[in-house]
């Protein structure tokens, strides 16, 4: 078998990239906020922190928090008419 080369951050240079005025240090507002089941969010990738990081194909999705997992929310999607559930952390979230 083919031996894979990278990982979820393969080919994402300009899909990561911060914009210029929000480089810097990370808002403890925003790695901090809490969520509860049923809130509507955007799946909005912060480059800085790899914890709790989705997959990129996901990227600019909205969802809905189903619960919590350790530091983590559940969030829950379609994909394509398929329910999915991507398990990510707070810092990755805005809300809709």
């Amino acid at each position: 078998m083919v031996k894979r080369i990278g990982g979820l951050r393969r080919k994402t240079r300009y899909k990561f990239r911060k914009e210029k005025r929000s480089r810097g240090k990370i808002s403890f507002t925003n790695y901090l906020q809490s969520f509860s089941a049923g809130d509507r969010v955007y799946l909005n990738v912060e480059p800085a922190v790899q914890k709790g990081m989705y997959h990129p194909r996901f990227m600019g999705r909205t969802g809905v928090i189903k619960g919590k997992r350790g530091k983590c929310y559940e969030v829950a999607m379609n994909d394509i008419g398929k329910g999915k559930t991507l398990i990510v952390h707070p810092v990755h979230l805005r809300r809709a």
